[in-house]
């Protein structure tokens, strides 16, 4: 009786999981501006919903917007800049360029459908160039859809775990390796955007040498002791100054 409950459950089990892989194998699709096929399973129109409905409560976690509309018209000048010169003009995404009121966290991010955001901490030890290389990197991760490839390789392993669980309880096991993937895979989304950032600097008439300056000031901001919040979510800036000196010469003709 024992063993006929555990192969009902181990069916259920693989069943479960060869539908995860059903699922991931039919939501994959190419980027248009990476070239790289990714697993996504939300639609252009969903991330910029997703992105409006967490604007307002993340810039809220870093102290609200910063007060100074000079500034915030810096910001949007030049985001808008990168925008309107490149590629992501074409795409769908709804861009909108947020300075916020955090003096502490040394940070830069973006929502999915094109939110993006940077610190003030950040904002005021940049000129225009390296400004432009923030943003134009934060960009490059809503052209690569980084977000959505996330949510969705998230959910695949989600919906692994849950057949390991009832077919074999290894659930536990299955997840850490999920999770171990996912942070493997987000060093190449910093990469990717990386490269992109310094596309669009360059279709915007930006020096993407300021891309190299931007990373000595991450790496310089951090001390001997401390990591800014920045390097919580970015690989360590030294170790993408090889590969963005890379990408400027692919792309600098």
């Amino acid at each position: 009786m024992r063993g006929n409950k555990f192969k009902i459950r181990l069916l259920i089990g693989v069943a479960i999981v060869a539908f995860a892989y059903f699922k991931k194998c039919s939501n994959q699709e190419t980027n248009q501006y990476t070239g790289r096929t990714q697993t996504i399973s939300m639609s252009t129109e969903e991330e910029i919903a997703l992105g409006f409905a967490n604007r307002d409560a993340m810039a809220q976690q870093h102290g609200g917007l910063y007060p100074d509309a000079g500034a915030q018209a810096r910001v949007d000048f030049i985001g808008e800049k990168l925008v309107a010169n490149s590629m992501a003009k074409e795409s769908d995404y709804q861009f909108e360029f947020h300075l916020l009121a955090d003096n502490r966290a040394i940070n830069a991010f973006a929502l999915p459908g094109g939110q993006i955001f940077i610190t003030n901490a950040l904002y005021s030890k940049l000129d225009d160039n390296q400004l432009a290389g923030v943003l134009g990197h934060e960009i490059g991760h809503v052209l690569g859809r980084h977000s959505a490839e996330r949510i969705a390789e998230s959910d695949f392993w989600k919906t692994v775990s849950t057949g390991a669980s009832v077919g074999a309880d290894m659930g536990g096991m299955v997840n850490g390796i999920g999770q171990k993937t996912l942070l493997s895979n987000g060093r190449d989304d910093e990469l990717e955007s990386d490269e992109l950032g310094v596309v669009l600097m360059l279709y915007a008439g930006y020096d993407p040498e300021a891309m190299i300056e931007v990373m000595k000031i991450l790496k310089a901001a951090a001390g001997p002791n401390r990591s800014p919040e920045f390097q919580s979510t970015h690989p360590d800036p030294e170790n993408r100054i090889q590969r963005i000196k890379e990408a400027i010469e692919k792309y600098r003709q």
